[in-house]
């Protein structure tokens, strides 16, 4: 998220924003978070809890590539409790017929943002880092910390602190925490950021900044945990300008598509009412 370069506000009005914002309590998210405990896991070593999830992460990334469904993006800038600018998006995530994967712009009025630019690493975030995968293909890439266990409404959870070994040019990673279901070895919830956040004092125009978000999961089919919903209300600390920022995004509507496609993992076909030597999910989804 870039800040607009537009003619400076009075300065009067920029000191209350920031005095407002500063005076607000940090607005948390009502994430249904029973108490942490830090106790290692029993039966079970945390290096294999990571194998596990990030063997399941591989197989629902490409299960979910397989799914139709309706995404719904909100983005909006708010001064005190006040949207002043507000960006809106519904696609339908659908297949053309040739079977390849399409998004089809159902719903999209003209932006109102006046004080942000979004710019494509904002809409990549929105498609491929706010619903953050991590498989077995990636886990090298990051740090992977074991912080304890803890109650996600009904579901038992393993909890772990991410962040990347290191920061590739061009490359954007997630940074925060995710929950790791402890019957599914599923990831059922994330909170946290996109990185690198570019500061740039100098040349304000170059910097890129976006907030701190959590994607809830809820389970597909009685076996994928797909992402349902994000949301996030965070700050951007722009040079010019402190700028309260609202992002929610609902992801609705999944259906397996109907051509005739096979997805397999490890040499085995994942078929819609099987999969391969792998426990059935059977776990209440989170509550948004």
């Amino acid at each position: 998220m870039k800040y607009r370069t537009c003619a400076y506000r009075v300065i009067a009005s920029v000191i209350f924003l920031i005095a407002v914002c500063l005076a607000l309590p940090l607005l948390a998210d009502d994430r249904g978070e029973g108490p942490l405990d830090p106790s290692q896991p029993q039966g079970i070593t945390v290096n294999d809890i990571i194998q596990k999830f990030a063997a399941k992460e591989k197989q629902f990334k490409l299960a979910r590539e397989q799914y139709t469904y309706t995404q719904d993006v909100t983005v909006q800038t708010l001064e005190g409790n006040t949207v002043d600018g507000e960006y809106h998006q519904v696609s339908d995530i659908l297949f053309d017929d040739r079977g390849r994967r399409i998004e089809q712009v159902t719903f999209a009025p003209q932006s109102s943002l006046q004080r942000v630019v979004m710019t494509q690493s904002d809409y990549d975030d929105i498609r491929h880092r706010l619903p953050f995968v991590l498989t077995s293909d990636d886990i090298d890439k990051y740090q992977i910390l074991y912080v304890g266990k803890q109650k996600e409404d009904d579901l038992g959870t393993y909890v772990f602190d991410i962040a990347p070994k290191q920061l590739a040019p061009g490359e954007r990673y997630f940074q925060g925490r995710i929950w790791v279901d402890d019957q599914d070895f599923q990831i059922v919830k994330t909170y946290g950021e996109t990185v690198p956040q570019v500061h740039n004092l100098k040349h304000p125009e170059k910097e890129n900044l976006s907030p701190k978000f959590t994607t809830w999961r809820q389970q597909i089919d009685n076996k994928y945990w797909f992402p349902a919903y994000t949301r996030a209300d965070d700050t951007l600390h722009f040079s010019n300008e402190d700028v309260r920022m609202r992002y929610i995004v609902k992801y609705t509507n999944y259906k397996r598509y109907g051509a005739k496609s096979r997805i397999t993992y490890e040499g085995q076909e994942v078929s819609k009412g099987q999969e391969p030597q792998q426990p059935n999910a059977g776990s209440t989804p989170p509550k948004q």
